[in-house]
């Protein structure tokens, strides 16, 4: 029996339909990783190409869908657009877009009167993403990549999220990523700050 789409603790299955709409014929988890790693590594080019960089709609839903797409677009036709059903993660579908608007509205905010350092902006919007869960499938890849956005649209030092390690497959650095997202659910963002600077 094929693993391709078989979910591990912390990630939210997909619906038959949404499993439907993959584009290339694969077989495995593996080949799935490996093609959606290169469709973001694709779209990361794209986003911190100085010229999106200094694009005045960056923390917006605009660019959020957009960025989504690019990421994805060669893996599922649904990227861009938002889940259509409800999971074991994430806002109610009807709240979404009320999710994602006061994500990124607050981090335009911190921004404007530095309430937070860059690098704590960045990963309260990144916590704020990951808790909406908008999308049916890398809603934690989106929301680092978001992230590590906003820190290089204003030069400051790169996020590295673990040593930039692979927090898609089970492993030590993917139950301490979890783990600090748990603790910031909790109000205590302190240890994702140090997870996504290490």
């Amino acid at each position: 029996m094929s693993d391709l789409f078989q979910t591990k603790e912390h990630e939210t299955p997909l619906t038959e339909e949404e499993k439907l709409a993959l584009i290339p014929s694969l077989s495995t988890r593996a080949e799935l990783n490996e093609v959606e790693r290169a469709n973001i590594h694709e779209a990361r080019i794209w986003a911190m190409r100085r010229r999106t960089l200094k694009r005045e709609d960056l923390a917006t839903d605009i660019f959020g869908r957009e960025l989504h797409h690019r990421m994805f677009k060669r893996v599922w036709k649904w990227a861009g657009n938002y889940r259509k059903t409800e999971r074991n993660l994430g806002w109610e579908v009807l709240r979404l877009t009320e999710g994602i608007y006061h994500a990124f509205a607050d981090a335009r905010a911190r921004l404007q009167y530095d309430t937070y350092s860059l690098h704590e902006v960045a990963v309260r919007l990144h916590h704020q993403l990951v808790r909406v869960h908008p999308w049916p499938n890398g809603s934690g890849r989106h929301a680092r990549l978001m992230a590590d956005v906003l820190v290089q649209s204003r030069d400051g030092a790169e996020l590295t999220w673990g040593a930039r390690a692979d927090l898609v497959t089970t492993g030590q650095l993917r139950i301490q990523y979890i783990a600090a997202l748990l603790k910031a659910d909790a109000g205590d963002f302190g240890t994702l700050l140090v997870f996504a600077r290490s």
